[in-house]
């Protein structure tokens, strides 16, 4: 058998069956994890639905060129019967998931799983995706820490403290990898696998039965979506794992995370298409903020956004969209989930402190208010102020959804109302994010997907918002490209004086490159992901 592909300190192992093969780093053991079984299981999942995934990023593709062209984002009157018809409704929650008042959120390493589980959070939502870099020991290690510890034989320790779970933990939600990133460790007919199948196929496979033994279930959120058909993929998959592990039909449930500025016009379409595995949709901050720059890369003058900061959930375009969110949850029996709180307290600034878990509560007052049905946090401490909120308003019921709908009426131009945000362009906000964006990114070619930066629990999702915006502001001459390089220099010199980030000077040729390129790249992460191990 011959090698297919070498690099230093990785290797082409010979195929585990007919069509496909393993390339992994050698000196992690993914043995435990990829049984025969389980790699049999995720190249069915591969083969049955590489096509159709693949088509889906095609139509993407497809429906941003036209937006580039001129379209514009409307209700689709496709699907009008959809939304006129008031008879359907989700499936009720299972009952570890009808009362979400506090979700806390982060990546699968062992410390952050006891942490959270423990954290006194309703929901803990293990993320594979904007919080993890996916390199092959985190995404390996990540399976093996989440069957540790639904079977509660998770452990860690370090010299000082010793980690251990305890007897009530949160609900575990797992957020699979986006439908555009690929797996390139495992080849299936000489191709990489969706990272999303490989992500959610593993974990099925892995804990599905058992959870269902010890009277939860295999739940998840869904990351990324641009169109209702891509939730329909994401049932059809379920549908498949459901029939081929022998669970019972609807045992996996789904909360969509709606982040992209298109699905805010298909929120109901997509738990339509969900079927029997919807559960609620969340809402996001900066991966919608992110959205809205590249949905309308071609107007950046018209869709200008000021500082990232500055954005709240106030602004007339988010604002319009939670609204939507919460009725339509609401009217279908649906979650509907508040967004991140990312402030991580500081033990040693208490005015720091004092001012931020004020803005806090506030965001989550308004939330509450506006009848979320609970919402994120980044950081345990932020828990008990979460909690006091919700409680608050819910005293002993689950949820809101018995709370009646107002009969919200959002219009597309109150969705698309982005250039209307109220703040302004400026050079303090420009270095901040390239600052963040840089530190971030270095920190993730370096294998970490969640980084405290300025007291701030950054992912993912930080980097695209802080470079599209660097973007959109020299597309709209706000700035100069010029004067952007001569900031990314000064950054990176301050970084590499002050931070320990071996791999900073790949982060700014990433950086420059995807914030300065022409047009605007779909993701950060995909050309990153080439040089992850």
């Amino acid at each position: 058998m011959s090698v297919i592909w070498n690099r230093q300190n990785q290797r082409m192992a010979t195929p585990a069956g007919p069509g496909y093969a393993l390339r992994a780093p050698v000196d992690i053991d993914a043995s435990a994890v990829l049984t025969p079984s389980a790699l049999t299981f995720l190249v069915a999942l591969q083969r049955e639905f590489g096509r159709a995934r693949a088509y889906l990023l095609e139509a993407r593709e497809t429906r941003q060129a036209e937006l580039d062209a001129g379209q514009v984002l409307d209700f689709s009157p496709a699907t009008r019967a959809i939304r006129e018809d008031a008879s359907w409704r989700v499936p009720a929650a299972p009952s570890d998931l009808a009362d979400r008042r506090c979700e806390i959120t982060g990546p699968t390493d062992a410390r952050m799983l006891i942490n959270a589980l423990n954290s006194g959070a309703q929901v803990f939502m293990a993320d594979f995706e904007d919080a993890t870099a996916p390199t092959w020991g985190n995404l390996i290690d990540g399976q093996l820490n989440l069957t540790a510890a639904i079977r509660r034989e998770l452990t860690f320790a370090t010299a000082a403290k010793t980690y251990e779970l305890n007897a009530k933990l949160a609900t575990l939600v797992v957020r699979p990898r986006g439908w555009h990133l690929p797996e390139k460790h495992l080849l299936v007919d000489r191709k990489p696998m969706s990272g999303s199948l490989f992500d959610a196929g593993l974990y099925l496979f892995r804990n599905a039965a058992q959870l269902l033994e010890r009277g939860s279930g295999p739940y998840f959120y869904l990351p990324k979506l641009q169109a209702a058909a891509e939730a329909g993929l994401w049932a059809d998959v379920f549908a498949f794992a459901e029939q081929w592990l022998q669970l019972p039909r609807g045992s996996v449930r789904a909360t969509v995370l709606v982040e992209t500025l298109p699905m805010a016009f298909q929120m109901e379409e997509t738990l339509h298409a969900l079927g029997p595995h919807a559960s609620g949709l969340n809402a996001g901050r900066w991966d919608y903020m992110f959205s809205a720059i590249k949905t309308f890369r071609a107007r950046p003058k018209d869709m200008m956004l000021p500082d990232r900061n500055a954005v709240t959930m106030t602004a007339p375009f988010m604002r319009a969209y939670t609204k939507l969110l919460v009725d339509t949850c609401h009217r279908r029996g649906a979650h509907a989930i508040g967004g991140m709180a990312a402030f991580i307290p500081s033990r040693r600034d208490a005015e720091v402190n004092a001012v931020a878990l004020t803005k806090v509560e506030g965001d989550k007052v308004r939330e509450a208010d506006d009848g979320f049905d609970g919402s994120w946090v980044a950081h345990p401490d932020l828990v008990p102020v979460c909690l006091e909120v919700f409680d608050a308003v819910l005293g002993e019921q689950p949820n809101q959804l018995g709370k009646p709908s107002g009969g919200v009426l959002v219009t597309a131009a109150e969705l698309l109302s982005i250039g209307d945000t109220p703040g302004a362009q400026t050079e303090a906000g420009l270095v901040d994010d390239i600052r963040v964006g840089l530190h971030y990114i270095a920190a993730w070619l370096g294998g970490r997907g969640a980084v405290a930066i300025s007291n701030l629990m950054e992912d993912a999702a930080t980097a695209e918002i802080a470079r599209s915006q660097v973007w959109q502001w020299v597309a709209a001459g706000i700035f100069t490209s010029e004067r952007v390089l001569e900031l990314i220099d000064q950054q990176f010199k301050l970084l590499a004086d002050t931070e320990k980030l071996p791999r900073l000077s790949e982060a700014k040729t990433l950086f420059t490159a995807v914030a300065l390129g022409n047009p605007l790249a779909d993701f950060l992460t995909l050309p990153g992901y080439e040089l992850l191990v």
